[in-house]
């Protein structure tokens, strides 16, 4: 990790200073695996309530080495149903039914279209791809008795989601937040793509997904505390290539909407490959800098950041 980077990801504290939420950063990259980074997912804390946003490759085993457990999840937001932000929801709804002992929160997921279909694909008693893994598991003597010793009381229940299409606008409330979208500029028509924005009475974040710089995400983002923002490449790279801002972020994109939006703290997210190599990751932030003059993150997977009440 770079010094900067180490910087940025250090705790904050301050005698005095309430944390409100923290901000877990599980996947911070694209499509293309690298060692470092592979596909997006995020977790916030808001008053002991957990709350995902996109669970892309290896986003349950991320979870668990941050320190949290998938059980503790019981709100799931996506952006879009690209794999590289959807592709370990099977991996989580298995794995968090599998570890419960049915006491705890029914989870309730929330995405732009295909996000029921998806989840009956995966979980549905008659066409579910895993169903006959959760029938096992329900019916085995063996397993049973795995459930019990885990704290559980049998019959043991299929696995419930509760599990909402949703578009722009008001999505759900906490009990000390609430969710609201807009539409996300990115892949349409062939698939709806959302941002999300956390309000909390002493904080706001937003999740832009994968987006270009639209008036929409602009929108939502404004006077934002913090903004995890698409950052695909440097934008000259990408202009150059043919890679240009017309459905994803570069440097001068993510800089340009978090400036014109009043963004306190920028977090890179969602990172390609040739921007985290040395020498383009400085001149990547030093670009973003000469347009915008809040704080400044570069993402790193694991990385847990602090929103401060103030």
């Amino acid at each position: 990790m770079c010094g900067y980077c180490a910087t940025q990801s250090l705790r904050y504290s301050s005698e005095g200073v309430e944390i409100l939420a923290k901000i877990y950063l599980l996947g911070t990259g694209t499509p293309t695996p690298t060692p470092a980074r592979f596909g997006s997912s995020h977790v916030v804390e808001v008053g002991g309530e957990f709350i995902m946003f996109d669970c892309g490759p290896a986003a349950t085993h991320k979870l668990v080495q941050s320190g949290l457990w998938p059980t503790q999840i019981d709100y799931l937001f996506f952006s879009h149903h690209h794999f590289d932000h959807d592709v370990d929801y099977p991996c989580f709804l298995l794995c968090r039914w599998d570890q419960s002992i049915g006491k705890e929160n029914q989870l309730q997921v929330y995405g732009p279209t295909l996000t029921e279909l998806i989840t009956e694909r995966i979980l549905g008693e008659d066409i579910g791809a895993f169903a006959h893994d959760w029938k096992a598991r329900v019916n085995h003597p063996g397993s049973q008795a795995v459930f019990v010793n885990r704290g559980g009381t049998l019959p043991r229940k299929p696995p419930s989601v509760d599990v909402h299409d949703i578009g722009p606008g008001y999505v759900h409330s906490g009990r000390d937040w609430q969710i609201t979208s807009a539409t996300a500029d990115h892949a349409q028509p062939w698939l709806d793509c959302l941002a999300y924005r956390l309000d909390t009475p002493d904080g706001t974040m937003v999740f832009t997904g994968d987006t270009t710089p639209c008036d929409t995400v602009l929108e939502l983002a404004k006077d934002a505390d913090v903004m995890l923002c698409m950052c695909w490449g440097d934008s000259d790279v990408m202009d150059a290539i043919g890679e240009g801002e017309g459905s994803m972020c570069g440097t001068r994109g993510a800089a340009e909407m978090a400036q014109q939006a009043g963004v306190k703290k920028l977090v890179l997210v969602h990172t390609g490959p040739s921007l985290c190599e040395h020498g383009a990751m400085e001149k990547g932030i030093g670009d973003i800098k000469k347009i915008y003059d809040g704080e400044l993150v570069f993402g790193e997977e694991h990385m847990v950041m602090d929103m401060l009440r103030r």
